[in-house]
């Protein structure tokens, strides 16, 4: 009997049962990272946009479930230099892989890939649309330093406009009564059909220019971003609004016990060095978590249950 495909395209569709099952899973994988429970599959990395943690980190994680690892990192080497369409490529590596990740700079190109694709998509990434992987492990973040995602204020600071990790950050804690509150300057700020989606769902939400020590002492996440230089057609405005949110260690002393900075990487100068060692800290673990989201996402689109995940028997005990 032919399974149908899973794919892993968008945050949106996920309910909350969904969510915690996935989070569930990924605390699986924290505990035992190394496996073989993918031994056998092909797992195909197609990134038409340039990425560091987000490709290793799903390379790694297809490894060490015991998958190999075909693809490219460099849209320069595929044939979509001679001109290959999309769907020609993405039926092309289907014939070789069980699963295709990729990274489109284009809005919507994994929705279209999972619509001509024989195999299972996983989007790493597409425009400034959605990023979904990421938004797993950052709510697996989010409830492993806060041991819920109910009730929390969320604050989304910088590039509210273009940042694809923030927008689907939104769509994911519908389920779970955040209040968000969107710092940034008004050439970046959060765009009306999320504020639109916010006011749909009952998400509370309040909007602030200013980023000082005032405005966050109530977070219990503050979610930082990078001014995105390469999604803006105008470099002037880049120049003015790009070291307008730095978040430096002093603004941390009235902060909540709890309360821990992500970011979704990489940093340019939105985090001052001095945070590094703060105990609010966290980005770095953030996205060490990448690992164990991304070997949940594998194991969903290709049949892999939770139950199976703990009932594992190809552990690799190092």
């Amino acid at each position: 009997m032919k399974t149908v495909k899973k794919d892993f395209v968008t945050i949106a569709d996920l309910t909350k049962e969904k969510i915690m099952y996935m989070i569930e899973m990924a605390s699986e994988f924290e505990k035992h990272p190394n496996r073989e429970l993918l031994k056998g599959k092909v797992v195909a990395t197609l990134f038409f946009e340039p990425s560091t943690r987000t490709r290793l980190s799903f390379e790694t994680a297809a490894n060490r479930l015991g998958a190999r690892v075909i693809g490219f990192a460099d849209p320069k080497v595929s044939s979509g230099t001679k001109g290959e369409t999309l769907k020609d490529t993405i039926l092309m590596v289907s014939n070789y892989a069980d699963v295709i990740v990729m990274r489109h700079h284009i809005e919507g190109a994994a929705q279209y890939a999972s619509e001509v694709s024989p195999v299972s998509i996983v989007n790493a990434g597409d425009g400034a649309h959605q990023h979904p992987s990421q938004c797993m492990l950052d709510l697996y973040s989010i409830y492993k330093t806060q041991g819920t995602l109910e009730n929390l204020n969320i604050y989304l600071v910088g590039d509210l406009k273009y940042g694809r990790t923030v927008h689907s950050l939104i769509m994911a804690m519908r389920h779970f009564n955040p209040t968000f509150h969107f710092v940034a300057p008004k050439e970046l700020a959060m765009p009306q059909e999320y504020k639109i989606y916010c006011r749909e769902h009952g998400i509370k939400f309040k909007e602030h220019t200013a980023f000082n020590e005032e405005v966050i002492a109530d977070a219990d996440i503050i979610y930082m971003t990078r001014v995105q230089k390469e999604r803006f057609s105008d470099l002037m405005e880049y120049e003015r609004v790009k070291n307008v949110y730095i978040l430096k260690s002093d603004m941390l002393a009235g902060a909540k016990e709890n309360m821990k900075i992500l970011h979704p990487l990489p940093r340019v100068n939105e985090i001052a060095y001095d945070v590094d060692d703060n105990p609010h800290a966290y980005y770095i673990q953030q996205a060490g978590n990448g690992l164990f989201a991304r070997e949940a996402i594998f194991c969903d689109v290709l049949g892999i249950t939770l139950d199976e995940v703990k009932n594992d028997k190809t552990i690799i005990n190092q």
